[in-house]
């Protein structure tokens, strides 16, 4: 339990990805902050579950991801709840599909404000913590849609390439503070997110849920096969360790060799 003692929050972390983010770090020992929405009894139940596997402590902050007050009254309270923040994780993160000149502003701007406003003021929020102890560790969900693009993609694209671009910025300019600030870029992962595409998929292209999988989802990817959360989690473990700390500003692909190509 190397992370004993410190704590990590993580946004967008009742499901998915963040989840497993927050299984994952509690295991080694960190008190964790989860964020995102869900059925009350289902998060406590989580929360307790963290709470078991570690004997750290796990709370829970609702703060709507959209709204920058309650962004930044989520930090100043967990920070002041733990005595700091450790492990920043900007995880959560939503998407739209549908071609650029039909994208709905108010959908353009609500998932601008969530993988991107939101991580830039939690960084603001929390980097005093971490130089205070010349230690912290940043980290932020991007995509292989960093790298890669895909039609009717645009805003989560642009989404991804502006967390990757605040990413580097940031670790430029804490590169001497004992912190370090990276983007993990997963493929397709098999979550609730993805799994729901598929009915639709199936729909609206007349395809087999066989022919969604592999004809759609996997076909750009060499592995063949979809990323699972936890070894998206594991690499977030590991950035946390000593033997990461040379790590920073590097766009990490989990993606099955998606981007190699």
């Amino acid at each position: 339990m190397f992370l004993k003692g410190k704590t990590a929050l993580i946004t967008g972390s009742t499901s998915g990805i963040g989840a497993a983010y927050a299984a994952a770090l509690a295991a080694e020992g960190a008190n964790v902050i989860i964020n995102g929405f869900g059925d009350a009894a289902a998060i406590a139940e989580q929360c307790a579950a963290l709470e078991a596997s570690s004997g750290a402590r796990t709370i829970h902050n609702g703060a709507d991801l959209t709204n920058g007050e309650q962004v930044t009254a989520m930090a100043e309270a967990c920070a002041a709840e733990f005595g700091g923040i450790d492990i920043l994780i900007n995880n959560a993160g939503i998407q739209h599909v549908c071609p650029v000149d039909e994208f709905p502003v108010d959908k353009w701007r609500q998932m601008q404000a969530i993988m991107v406003d939101a991580p830039f003021l939690l960084i603001r929020s929390c980097l005093p913590y971490m130089k205070a102890k010349g230690w912290g560790r940043i980290i932020s969900t991007a995509s292989a849609h960093a790298s890669v693009a895909s039609p009717n993609k645009s805003a989560y694209i642009a989404a991804k390439h502006g967390v990757l671009g605040l990413t580097r910025g940031v670790a430029m300019e804490v590169a001497e503070k004992g912190i370090t600030v990276n983007v993990i870029s997963p493929g397709y992962v098999w979550t609730p997110l993805v799994e729901n595409q598929i009915p639709d998929t199936m729909r609206t292209r007349g395809l087999t849920r066989e022919q969604v999988l592999n004809d759609v989802l996997l076909a750009a990817i060499p592995q063949r096969k979809f990323v699972m959360p936890d070894q998206v989690a594991a690499m977030a473990v590991f950035l946390c360790t000593e033997g990461a700390s040379a790590i920073t500003g590097a766009n990490l692909a989990v993606d099955g060799g998606w981007t190699t190509q």
